[in-house]
């Protein structure tokens, strides 16, 4: 027995129907990302250390260790 999980999103293309599954867009997601850091490092847009240390300040803020829950 397959065990399918459901899919992520279904898109429409040139009229047939296809359903993209979670683990499919998160790739596709992730390697626009990575094309886009690239270009705007080579283009010198933005640093690419910069963006690293960027990044570790987002992640501290956005994923603190609520006190009342423990380490």
């Amino acid at each position: 027995m397959e065990d399918r999980k459901p899919p992520a999103l279904k898109v429409v293309i040139d009229g047939k129907e296809r359903e993209v599954s979670f683990e499919e867009l998160t790739l596709s997601n992730n390697l626009a990302q990575e094309a886009l850091v690239h270009l705007l490092v080579d283009k010198k847009i933005i640093d690419a250390q910069e963006l690293l240390e960027y990044m570790k300040k987002i992640k501290s803020e956005r994923y603190r260790i609520n006190p009342t829950e423990g380490a």
